[in-house]
């Protein structure tokens, strides 16, 4: 589909603050978000640079392209460069603080997986440098909208916010671009203790709960939900569902205080590089409906995780963090009743280690019917979707999920929970469903092992018993808009409402606009009033949430 007519009357810059980015650095889907948003923002003249820090890898990509180097004075006492350039179609800023980012492997680990114990001042350091650049602090850049992805940027929203108190800003001499945060993972806090308030040039003030305070420590997240102009998260379910108590995550009642200015907007993905017919992890290129391609990639598939080739057999995927949050330590205590009637598993991820010996188990104990890759693999997590007959998304809470929007592109069928996003991009293939043609996939709830089961049951029968019912779920979710298309018009109207620039409505009838639901969703009938967000104090109930990564 080609892009919706909407034009701003000038073109809006914005300033896109992030931990990692595909391909640079990747840990899960924020930095898919971080890469694709920005071309898809393009079409409606938003135009973005994204700050990132200055990681081996990114730096190394900056060395194959021109760029320019400005020097940066101190940022939080460690001289810094900001490297700026062009990296396949990225607009990057680039903060090279040799001391803090000059490391190997996962950008928030040691390679012995624990935490760097100076993560605190690596991503303050990010966010001071952001703060300064939405300043003005970059010679002749002046964003109006600087998006912070998760607690690794939240800081931003503070620093600007005191820095709004000082003289520098009474006198004019700079100007407050408009803060959106954005909820990839509430569960992420970002929490230091407060003794780090000195080295992190905060004042004394933000040790409080008007500031960035939250159960006695400095949460990073607290301050760009508190200090923020607006607020996103990626799924207009997980945006209610963080409002209660179950999943708020200690966070509840400060959201409960912001829902006027709480907003839900779906991830999409990149239909380019999703995308089965050119997809260069895929094997054997096809479209959804080829039954001859994705035959092929099934058997090939299976031959590689050394399962027999069978084209009968019922063949379920799953690619995922290996944690309590995606549920997938529900399987080894099912594992057994799942495979049944011809059934195999393929299970591709990393992430806790109690999990990596249960599957290398189960593989130990099933080898002609699960299997199991141990570690992160970006050619895996394109080459499954290309060959299981289902996906498997059993997460406990999923503020959006890419799993399964891309299951539905290369048409795997997803089975999945019924949250979040999951529950927002999933038609559940129940008999009402089926007869009238409209299922995508298969949802459960509750989220526990036994519910699970069934329903994997439900779709094993449905593959048996059905396959034109079957081949149906596939043509549905293929045809399924998982592009950032929509996704990408909402967040253009956000950004120039906040940013006060005019819409200019196209004069053509056929113009796409949100409609009234989504305006219900996701903004909820609350008009941006151009006013600065004033500071409140949010009732937050007791939590003993302390998770730092």
């Amino acid at each position: 589909m080609a892009p919706a007519a909407l034009t701003l009357s000038r073109p809006l810059h914005l300033l896109s603050v992030a931990s990692e980015m595909f391909p640079f650095v990747k840990t899960g889907g924020l930095g898919d978000v971080t890469a694709s948003l920005p071309s898809a923002l393009t079409p409606y003249d938003v135009q973005t640079r994204t700050l990132l820090p200055g990681y081996p890898a990114v730096l190394a990509a900056m060395e194959k392209v021109a760029y320019r180097s400005v020097e940066f004075g101190l940022v939080l006492g460690h001289a810094a460069q900001l490297k700026i350039g062009q990296v396949g179609g990225q607009e990057l800023l680039v903060l090279d603080i040799p001391a803090l980012y000059d490391r190997p492997g996962n950008p928030y680990v040691t390679p012995e997986g624990c935490d760097w114990p100076d993560n605190g001042l690596r991503f303050a350091a990010l966010a001071r440098a952001a703060a300064t650049i939405g300043q003005g602090g970059l010679e002749n850049y002046h964003p109006d909208i600087v998006q912070l992805h998760d607690w690794q940027a939240g800081l931003t929203a503070a620093y600007l916010h005191y820095d709004g108190e000082s003289p520098l800003h009474a006198n004019g001499m700079s100007r407050r671009p408009r803060i959106v945060q954005t909820i990839h993972n509430l569960a992420f806090h970002g929490s230091f203790p407060p003794t780090d308030l000195p080295i992190l040039e905060l004042p004394p003030q933000a040790a409080f709960i008007d500031g960035c305070e939250f159960h006695g420590r400095i949460s990073f997240l607290k301050a760009g939900l508190f200090f923020s102009d607006w607020i996103t998260t990626v799924s207009p379910t997980y945006a209610q569902e963080i409002q209660g108590r179950e999943w708020g995550m200690g966070f509840d009642g400060l959201l409960r205080t912001r829902t006027s200015d709480l907003t839900g907007i779906l991830n999409g993905v990149d239909i380019n590089v999703w995308n089965p017919a050119h997809d260069p992890a895929v094997r054997f290129p096809y479209v959804v409906g080829d039954t001859i391609g994705r035959l092929s990639n099934k058997l090939a598939l299976q031959a590689e995780f050394g399962l027999p080739q069978d084209r009968n057999a019922f063949l379920i995927g799953i690619v995922s963090r290996l944690t309590r949050q995606k549920g997938v330590d529900l399987l080894p205590e099912i594992m057994e009743r799942l495979l049944v009637s011809n059934t195999q598993v393929i299970v591709v991820g990393e992430g806790d280690r109690p999990l990596h010996r249960a599957f290398s188990a189960l593989q130990r104990r099933f080898p002609r019917s699960f299997a199991c890759h141990i570690g992160y693999s970006e050619e895996l997590g394109h080459r499954l979707p290309s060959a299981v007959d289902a996906l498997l998304v059993p997460s406990r809470f999923e503020p959006c999920g890419l799993t399964q929007l891309c299951a539905l592109r290369y048409g795997a069928v997803p089975i999945v929970s019924r949250v979040g996003g999951l529950a927002d991009t999933v038609v559940d293939a129940n008999d009402a469903a089926i007869e009238r043609g409209v299922g995508t996939g298969f949802l459960f709830s509750p989220i526990d092992g036994a519910t699970l089961a069934v329903t994997v049951e439900r779709a094993r029968r449905l593959f048996r018993e059905n396959r034109k019912a079957w081949s149906q779920l596939q043509k549905n979710g293929a045809a399924t808009d998982v592009s950032w298309h929509e996704k990408s018009i909402q967040y253009s109207r956000l950004f120039a409402k906040l940013a006060e620039v005019e819409i200019v409505e196209p004069k053509e009838p056929n113009v796409v606009r949100l409609s009234s639901a989504h305006a219900s969703d996701n903004v909820r009938g609350h008009a941006f009033s151009g006013k600065r967000h004033i500071a409140r104090k949010p009732p937050i109930p007791p939590s003993t949430h302390r998770n730092s990564a």
